[in-house]
């Protein structure tokens, strides 16, 4: 709660989640930090990164977490914020109950504090080959046009950072799970859609049919109601679905 009512006193009192290594275990440490006008919780991190002393008078090390782009592009500095998975710089304190909480994603190894490491995420866009390739560096002459329906699509599908938010509300997706998540399969949509990316659309619809794939998703539908870019993702699943759905039966008639 706020200790204050007055506009200069108040203050912010904001609970974080501390890990020194992988290998430590987690604490809390509570902090109280000057209130600022339209302050969002990476401000809050920077006060307490100034200044890391705890609520209590103890004096403690600066908190680690990543951030770039401040404006919900990046998708860097994603964490759990009162609960709920979230950009630290688009979450603002005036619609934050206090004392704030923020720890780090469950679903990702923690590095230190709030810094997790993402990278099995970029390791599953990999694993369902989520480009456009090329032969070779030398003109290639025009590609196949898209129409403006197309690309309306394909932009909306394109907005995905990475952040992370879609898998960490995912209940089937973990540490103990194979599952490549909605990010990616959302990223399987995409680049089938692309006039070029097509040609490699079996490729990539085979990959999500074998283990880890489409049918590890259990239809929880909460990957949708966290994303910050508000992609289809429930669209992009069902897509995939159907479209896997279609290429076992072609492939059952050897088509």
């Amino acid at each position: 709660m706020e200790s204050s009512q007055s506009a200069g006193n108040r203050t912010v009192q904001v609970r974080v989640m501390r890990q020194e290594n992988p290998n430590s275990t987690p604490r809390w440490e509570l902090f109280e930090v000057p209130y600022r006008p339209n302050m969002n919780v990476h401000m809050c991190l920077l006060e307490i990164q100034e200044r890391p002393t705890t609520i209590e008078g103890s004096q403690t090390t600066p908190p680690c977490w990543e951030v770039n782009c401040l404006e919900e592009v990046c998708g860097s500095c994603t964490m759990v914020i009162n609960g709920r998975v979230r950009q630290a710089c688009s979450a603002l304190v005036d619609t934050l109950s206090q004392p704030i909480t923020i720890e780090p994603m469950s679903k990702f190894p923690v590095v230190r504090d709030l810094v997790v490491d993402r990278s099995r995420m970029f390791e599953e866009l990999k694993k369902v080959k989520a480009w456009v390739p090329l032969d070779g560096t030398h003109a290639l002459g025009n590609g196949p046009r898209y129409s403006q329906e197309e690309q309306s699509t394909a932009y909306v599908l394109s907005r995905c950072m990475t952040c992370g938010c879609c898998v960490e509300a995912c209940p089937q997706y973990g540490p103990g799970s194979a599952f490549i998540g909605p990010a990616a399969i959302n990223q399987v949509r995409r680049f089938n859609l692309h006039p070029t990316g097509a040609l490699n659309k079996g490729e990539r619809i085979e990959t999500v049919m074998g283990p880890g794939g489409i049918t590890d998703c259990g239809n929880a539908q909460v990957c949708a109601s966290v994303c910050p870019k508000e992609i289809p993702l429930l669209e992009s699943i069902a897509a995939v679905a159907r479209d896997a759905t279609v290429h076992s039966i072609r492939r059952w008639f050897g088509k």
